[in-house]
């Protein structure tokens, strides 16, 4: 069965993006962004492979990308109709209109997520946002967390949803000198 997996970049206090969607204080830079493009190269926007040098990388760990709208609309913005052309794509949303034929656009992330565990294929990655997350921590089976050394003390949560206490297992940690620690956990299933 397939895996859905939560990866994402996080501040210390648990935030995955400022108030009105902020993200760039997150760096993307020297050995981490070498260990992120070697580690997790299709979780990079297909525009930007040529740049970063990852073109021609087969999907190593995901095949198929699921975002809210507030995720894809960044992409949107610099004219990237289809952010991850590499990946199956699927746009939770309840108005948006898709503006490309290779984006799929849902309104229940849960159905879909259990239907797509039950087809073949590779993993499934939650790219984003909290709300979405919030939705779906009951079919999340990992969470890999770049834990960025910095606070911001009010954005967008990592889950926001109910007080549901869901326990993950850590698996593994890869701290780099800058701080930033790439944590992996497991889902605990009683």
């Amino acid at each position: 069965m397939r895996k859905l997996t939560y990866y994402v970049a996080a501040t210390l206090d648990g935030y995955i993006a400022g108030p009105d969607g902020q993200y760039d204080f997150l760096p993307f830079e020297g050995e981490e962004a070498a260990a992120i493009m070697a580690d997790f190269p299709e979780t990079l926007p297909t525009p930007a492979h040529e740049a970063l040098g990852i073109v021609g990388r087969a999907a190593e760990r995901f095949d198929t990308v699921i975002m809210g709208r507030a995720s894809y609309e960044p992409g949107l913005r610099l004219g990237w109709t289809s952010p991850y052309a590499h990946l199956k794509q699927y746009v939770v949303s309840r108005s948006l209109v898709s503006p490309d034929p290779a984006v799929t656009v849902v309104a229940d992330p849960v159905a879909l997520v259990r239907e797509l565990k039950q087809q073949d294929g590779k993993g499934i990655w939650l790219c984003g946002g909290g709300k979405l997350a919030g939705a779906l921590r009951d079919e999340i089976d990992e969470l890999i967390i770049k834990r960025n050394p910095v606070v911001i003390g009010s954005g967008i949560p990592l889950f926001d949803g109910p007080f549901t206490p869901t326990e993950f297992a850590p698996v593994g940690t890869r701290a780099f000198d800058s701080g930033l620690a790439i944590t992996h956990f497991s889902r605990v299933r009683a």
